[in-house]
C-alpha cells in the first residue's frame, strides 16, 4: 500500500481521530506509526473499558463497513500517522493486501462470538458450554418434537464426535429405532463446493465442529439455537453467508442451519478460504460487511440491556429498528414500525403483563401512536433525543455505582 493509493492522515498526539455516535462514518484507519487509544461511553458486557491500538492494527472498521454511525472514539496517544481506506476502496486493499483482510475477518469473528455469549447469558440466563458432547441433548430435544430427520442428523454427529461418551448406547438405539443408519447422509461428505438441499434439511447443528462457510446460491436458511425452546434468530435468503464464525475461529457452531425451501450453496473450507480471499476481493469484503453489521446488531443489543428503565430499553428497541434500516433520522420526520405493541413486547422480552404497562406509558408520549395496529412515531429525531436521555441515565449511574464500589 502506498501514500498514492490510499490517504495518510497524520495526528498530533492527544487528537481525536473519530467520535462516538458520528454519522456518515466512510472510511476506516490502518496505524502505520504511533498509538491510538479507542474507548466507548458506556462499554458493553464482553468489552474492555478502552484498548490501545499500535502498527498494523486498525480501527472504526465496524461502522465504516455497516454504514453505521461511529460506535467508538479514537483518540492519539502520540503523534500518530494513519492509512485511511475509503469503502469504496476496500476491494483494492485486499487485492494489495490480502492479509489485512485475513485480520479483520480473525479479529471481527471473535468479537462476535464473544458478543453473541454475552448475549445469550444476559437475555437468556444461560451460558451452556459449546462442546459436542451436548449434541445428544439436541437428538433429545428433536425427538421430543417429533422433529425425526434433525434428531437423527444429531444423533449421528453426536457419535461420530463422541465416539465413547455416556450416551453412546442410548444414541445407537434412538437411531435403530428411527430406522436410520449410523452415518450421516452421503452428500454431505463430499468436497464438492456446490451443494443443494432438500427442505426442512439440517445443513449443520449447533455445538458440532465446522470447517466450512456457506454462501447461499438460491432457496433460504433459518438459523435457530435451542434454549429451552427452538429460537430462531435469522432467515438467511440468496447472496447472504453463514457459518464464518467456526470457520474462522476453530470453535463448535454456535447455532444450527436448516433450510426453509430447496436451497443450493457453495460451500467454502479452510483449505480454499484465503486463496479465495485473494481471487475474489468482492467474497472478503461482502463477507466483512456481513460481520460489520451482526457485529453492530450484537453490541446495540448489549447496549440495549444496559439501560436500566426498562421503558428506556424499549425506546431504544424501536430506534435500533430505524438504525437497521438505515434511515436518516431528520426533525418531526414520521415512522410507522410496522409491527404492534405484541411484537414490542417480545422483542424487548418481556412477560405480558409487564410489558401491557409499559405499553400504555410508551402511547402516553404525544410522539407514538397506534395505527390500525401498528406502532407509529411522528417524529424520530424526539425518539433519538429519548434514547440519549435514557444512555446518559445509565452511564451516570454505573458511574456513581463504580465510585461507591471503590
Amino acid at each position: 500500500m502506498t501514500a498514492t493509493q490510499f490517504k495518510v492522515e497524520n495526528y498530533q498526539a492527544n487528537s481525536f481521530i473519530i467520535i462516538e455516535g458520528k454519522k456518515n462514518a466512510n472510511n476506516f484507519y490502518i496505524i502505520k506509526s504511533g498509538r491510538v487509544k479507542v474507548k466507548k461511553e458506556n462499554p458493553v458486557v464482553a468489552e474492555e473499558p478502552f484498548t490501545v491500538y499500535g502498527p498494523g492494527d486498525f480501527f472504526g472498521v465496524v461502522s465504516c463497513m455497516s454504514n453505521h454511525a461511529r460506535i467508538e472514539t479514537a483518540v492519539s496517544l502520540d503523534n500518530v500517522s494513519l492509512i485511511s481506506v475509503d469503502r469504496e476502496l476496500f476491494g483494492l486493499l485486499i487485492q494489495k493486501n490480502p492479509a489485512v483482510a485475513m485480520k479483520i475477518i480473525r479479529f471481527f469473528s471473535r468479537k462476535l462470538r464473544d458478543f453473541d455469549q454475552a448475549i445469550t447469558r444476559l437475555t437468556f440466563k444461560n451460558n451452556v458450554e459449546e462442546d459436542p458432547t451436548h449434541l445428544f441433548n439436541i437428538g433429545e430435544y428433536y425427538v421430543k418434537k417429533k422433529i425425526f430427520n434433525h434428531a437423527i442428523y444429531a444423533y449421528q454427529r453426536y457419535l461420530q464426535y463422541c465416539p465413547n461418551e455416556e450416551h453412546r448406547d442410548t444414541a445407537l438405539q434412538r437411531l435403530k429405532t428411527l430406522k436410520a443408519p449410523l452415518k450421516e447422509a452421503e452428500h454431505k461428505m463430499l468436497d464438492t463446493m456446490n451443494r443443494s438441499y432438500p427442505d426442512n434439511t439440517m445443513i449443520f447443528s449447533e455445538y458440532e465442529p465446522g470447517n466450512e462457510l456457506y454462501i447461499i446460491q438460491s432457496g433460504k436458511v433459518k438459523i435457530t439455537k435451542i434454549v429451552d425452546q427452538e429460537v430462531l434468530l435469522a432467515v438467511l435468503k440468496a447472496g447472504d453467508i453463514f457459518g464464518e464464525m467456526a470457520l474462522l475461529d476453530n470453535k463448535p457452531r454456535s447455532a444450527s442451519a436448516i433450510t426453509f425451501g430447496v436451497v443450493s450453496v457453495l460451500a467454502i473450507n479452510k483449505s480454499n478460504f484465503e486463496g479465495m480471499v485473494q481471487a475474489q476481493p468482492q467474497l472478503a469484503t461482502r463477507l466483512i460487511q456481513l460481520l460489520s453489521e451482526r457485529i453492530w446488531t450484537a453490541y446495540r443489543q448489549l447496549e440495549n440491556l444496559l439501560i436500566k428503565d426498562t421503558i428506556g430499553r424499549i425506546y431504544d428497541t424501536l430506534l435500533i429498528q430505524i438504525e437497521k434500516q438505515k434511515i436518516k433520522i431528520e426533525p418531526k420526520q414520521p415512522h410507522n414500525f410496522e409491527f404492534g405493541t405484541r411484537e414490542l413486547i417480545n422483542m424487548v422480552g418481556l412477560p405480558a403483563d409487564k410489558g401491557d404497562v409499559l405499553m400504555v406509558q410508551l402511547l402516553e408520549d404525544k410522539h407514538m401512536k397506534l395505527e390500525e395496529g401498528k406502532i407509529i412515531c411522528t417524529d424520530i429525531e424526539e425518539l433519538e433525543k429519548t434514547v440519549n436521555f435514557f444512555k446518559k441515565k445509565a452511564s451516570m449511574e454505573r458511574k456513581r455505582e463504580e465510585s461507591k464500589n471503590k
